[in-house]
């Protein structure tokens, strides 16, 4: 049976994962995450997914199926990336409250002959607009979302933060649409209830 290698060392998309009960390996790809100038949001993320997946496959001496996935928050053009400190959290949960920020999630899988099916899932999340600063400070305080594209994890404590959330995939959200990606394992022959 063909290996299954998810092109990430992100904890939350291997929980994602983890929900199909496969056997899976996990990877950390090699890639410049800078977006292209002019590029689009949801144009990086379709690269950065695919870029994953053929980095770490390019690793491998044998054939395996390879997912990558890319997440980019942004509002218009204006991108919300992981903030790594608390100060950069905070500034941009200030700079959301009350806006629609628009999260774009792809996923890429490669097969053993390095072909790509790859989809893009777009959420888009409000936040609340009566949010304070001393509420937006004690939450990541105690989160600690400084690895989360948008500093809010929508699956803990951040949903308190959130008045809705728009997607096909609830899952996208998170960083790894599982809808998605079931979709084209079941094409590659992977048994999927």
């Amino acid at each position: 049976m063909t290996r299954l290698i998810l092109a990430s060392t992100s904890p939350y998309r291997r929980q994602l994962l983890e929900r199909f009960g496969l056997p899976f390996a996990a990877l950390a790809p090699q890639v410049d995450e800078t977006p292209l100038p002019g590029e689009p949001p949801a144009r990086t993320a379709r690269r950065l997914a695919e870029a994953k997946a053929r980095a770490v496959a390019a690793t491998l001496d044998e054939a395996c199926h390879v997912i990558g996935s890319d997440q980019v928050a942004h509002l218009g053009d204006e991108r919300f990336g992981k903030p790594g400190s608390v100060e950069r959290a905070v500034a941009q949960l200030q700079r959301m409250r009350g806006r629609t920020v628009e999260f774009s999630t792809a996923v890429c899988v490669l097969d053993e002959q390095g072909r790509a099916q790859t989809e893009l899932v777009p959420t888009r999340v409000r936040f609340r607009a009566d949010l304070t600063d001393a509420e937006l400070v004690r939450y990541v305080e105690r989160e600690r979302p400084l690895d989360c594209a948008g500093s809010a994890k929508a699956e803990g404590l951040g949903i308190a933060l959130l008045e809705v959330i728009e997607s096909s995939d609830p899952t996208a959200l998170i960083g790894l649409p599982l809808i998605a990606t079931a979709r084209m394992l079941r094409r590659l022959g992977w048994t999927l209830p």
